[in-house]
């Protein structure tokens, strides 16, 4: 499902993202929501919707902070759309408070935040 398609008129210079969603259980999508609280939505989402713009800076927000807040501008549906966001950027949702959707995906190498274990 990777787009690696390559012709000479139309270089790709983004890979899509892992397809490997991260499936959280009710404990670490609360204890991430704890985590993201303070934090400021990184990426403003306006009237036009969910573009590739969008997405590129939400990988770009993602890989360098692993938990990111979005905030959505009067969506028609964002219940919708947060799941939309989700799946092009391979993160997990972890929760939609009001208009704001926070998501989680942890680094290929080195990964920041540590999830709580079942036992634990």
């Amino acid at each position: 499902m990777a787009e690696t398609e390559t012709s000479p008129s139309t270089p790709t210079t983004r890979t899509t993202p892992p397809t490997t969603t991260t499936v959280l259980t009710g404990r670490q999508r609360r204890h991430l929501r704890g985590l993201a609280n303070p934090r400021k939505p990184l990426v403003h989402v306006g009237e036009a919707g969910v573009s590739e713009a969008v997405v590129r800076a939400l990988d770009s927000a993602l890989e360098g902070h692993e938990l990111v807040k979005v905030k959505l501008q009067q969506p028609a549906d964002k219940k919708a759309e947060a799941q939309l966001l989700a799946e092009k950027s391979g993160a997990a949702l972890c929760g939609l408070v009001g208009h704001t959707v926070i998501l989680y995906r942890p680094r290929q190498e080195n990964p920041e935040i540590e999830l709580p274990t079942q036992g634990a």
